[in-house]
């Protein structure tokens, strides 16, 4: 007869992530520890992580963390929406958000490299993701500076961990920058800019959005003496689209986010958006 129970086993797959069967089995077979179970369940995930190398990890979360004008944020995938609310995934990415923080890692690679209990990181992900039975990856870390930063985790589903992430920097202190900061990044996460400023934009795209607008233009027989009006308009359209400093102000569609940030004494120097599998 099983020395365990059915709360034993829902306790253990909210720990690991792991499917119902394999959960009772590692338990059958480690006799009701569930320390041993743990074990087993890593030996055996391990030996399948080949097989999971071509998986597609869709789903994950996005963490976030400011601390003295620094932000860092990561994004950590799975394969199900199942793992990445377990306890076990979530806890692997506060672990490698803290790393992350603490090794001043500013690019993947590096990220990928830090030492942790005297082993690469990459390897510390691969074996949990061995216990939690899916191909787990760490996608992507932006680490921004300035004189006050905001942090923004959004949540698109209660049942899930923060999907979007966004990190916004802007130059100047105090509860005025703080509060404008961390409007501009709710902003972002809804808005979803690619670009600061205008400078920031590829002149090889602005040039091609310039091409697309004269010859629609053209093509819907717009006079040629308005011709230039037209199509710097709508390039200017094209920035309110795709420049955060540009659009309008999620808040107050009446001000752009410059006015905004202008207004709170404050310039915007860099920001980051991430959300789970784009």
């Amino acid at each position: 007869m099983a020395n365990y129970t059915a709360a034993d086993i829902k306790a253990l797959r909210e720990r690991t992530g792991a499917g119902m069967m394999d959960v009772k089995k590692a338990l059958d077979e480690a006799n009701g520890d569930a320390e041993k179970a743990i074990e087993i369940i890593r030996i055996k995930g391990l030996k399948g992580a080949t097989k999971r190398e071509g998986r597609s990890t869709a789903e994950g979360l996005v963490a976030a963390k400011v601390d003295g004008g620094v932000g860092v944020m990561i994004e950590v995938n799975c394969e199900t929406d199942f793992v990445a609310k377990a306890d076990k995934f979530i806890q692997l990415a506060d672990k490698v958000l803290a790393v992350a923080v603490e090794s001043g890692a500013s690019d993947l690679d590096a990220l990928l490299a830090t030492e942790v209990d005297g082993k690469p990181l990459s390897e510390v992900v691969v074996e949990e993701g061995a216990v939690l039975g899916e191909k787990v990856v760490v996608r992507r870390i932006s680490r921004i500076e300035g004189g006050t930063v905001d942090a923004y985790l959004h949540k698109t589903s209660k049942d899930l961990p923060a999907q979007v992430g966004v990190l916004f920097a802007v130059e100047g202190e105090g509860e005025a920058a703080a509060t404008a900061a961390h409007d501009v990044a709710v902003h972002i996460a809804a808005m979803s800019p690619n670009y600061l400023s205008r400078e920031d934009v590829p002149a090889e795209l602005v040039e091609s959005e310039r091409r697309i607008a004269e010859e629609t233009a053209k093509a819907e027989g717009k006079p040629e003496a308005a011709m230039t009006k037209i199509v710097e308009g709508r390039v200017t359209g094209f920035y309110k689209g795709e420049v955060l400093l540009d659009q309008a102000f999620a808040k107050d569609a009446k001000k752009s986010v410059a006015q905004v940030l202008t207004e709170a004494g404050v310039k915007g120097t860099a920001f980051a958006r991430f959300r789970v599998g784009s």
